[in-house]
């Protein structure tokens, strides 16, 4: 079974929200001899074929020879099972790889659903022959339907998880970027702060900052707001809460790139930052750590030679 996938323990919880029953499982079966033998089940997967190349995404996902081989193959072994009606867990599990898949290739979820029903329309359709009653033939397509709309759910589900997984995750190396704690100095680190920064970013920055004192012994840290474009209560509220967990750890916090129209804003808003060291530029601030740390920064000027 594959790592990603959860085992559940939910085939019959399911099998209750759709309403499959008993007979409606014994119709699909019933319903399966006539239109799930091997020979018109190759008769579907060819009709689908036909129906797959006239789509425009068929060149982007199935042009390799190889990937549409295989996926026809699967097509065929996901309708053996279908009419076979072994609904358990690991009927469960095997549409949860298939939303899995789907979501890891980018296949779009319109493709998926658009070529279930149009196995659907198929199979009680053209790959039919008759054998039933119009009653027997009603009660067995509305049995079929209701699996078919569990398999839907299953991976249509699965497939959301998947993709909301992968932008969280991208989500993280954004965050992870956009928090870059960098040490520019023996004992001295600096974070350049830009864009928006709102109570998930601000939780972000105070781990990613801490970690990293932990991890050098900083004993002071720069950060630089010059690039945020807006400072109001909540932001202001954020940044002392920072220099307060560093000023814990031993390192103390200087905040840079205080703008005449951010020191007027936190003025007019009436904002306390209290003991916080603050500087009108990075250049300040950084000469004040390195005074701290008992060195200084020296210009040395080149002379020509020769």
């Amino acid at each position: 079974m594959n790592d990603h996938i959860e085992p559940v323990e939910e085939a019959k919880r399911l099998q209750e929200a759709f309403r499959i029953s008993d007979d409606d499982l014994d119709r699909i079966r019933g319903f399966g001899k006539i239109v799930g033998q091997k020979k018109k089940i190759i008769q579907m997967i060819d009709l689908f074929y036909e129906w797959l190349k006239t789509l425009p995404e068929f060149d982007e996902f199935f042009s390799d020879p190889e990937v549409l081989k295989r996926t026809l193959k699967l097509q065929q072994d996901y309708w053996v099972e279908f009419f076979r009606c072994e609904l358990n867990d690991e009927y469960i599990q095997r549409r949860q790889i298939i939303g899995e898949v789907h979501a890891r290739i980018g296949l779009p979820l319109e493709i998926y659903i658009r070529g279930m029903n149009t196995s659907l329309d198929l199979l009680t359709g053209e790959i039919y022959e008759g054998g039933l009653t119009d009653q027997e033939y009603a009660a067995a397509t509305r049995s079929v339907s209701k699996l078919i709309n569990l398999d839907l759910c299953v991976v249509v589900e699965t497939y959301s998880k998947k993709v909301t997984e992968t932008i969280e995750a991208q989500s993280r190396s954004l965050m992870e970027l956009s928090t870059p704690v960098t040490q520019i100095w023996d004992g001295v680190l600096l974070l350049p702060l830009v864009g928006i920064i709102d109570t998930r970013r601000a939780q972000d920055i105070m781990e990613t900052t801490l970690a990293k004192i932990a991890q050098t012994q900083a004993r002071t840290f720069i950060l630089d707001i010059s690039g945020v474009g807006v400072v109001d209560t909540a932001v202001a509220d954020h940044l002392i809460q920072i220099t307060k967990a560093t000023r814990l750890m031993g390192c103390e916090c200087s905040i840079s790139g205080i703008s005449p129209a951010v020191a007027q804003t936190i003025v007019e808003l009436g904002i306390d930052v209290g003991a916080v060291e603050t500087t009108g530029t990075m250049q300040e601030a950084l000469a004040r750590s390195l005074r701290k740390l008992g060195q200084t920064i020296t210009d040395v000027k080149l002379s020509n030679v020769g």
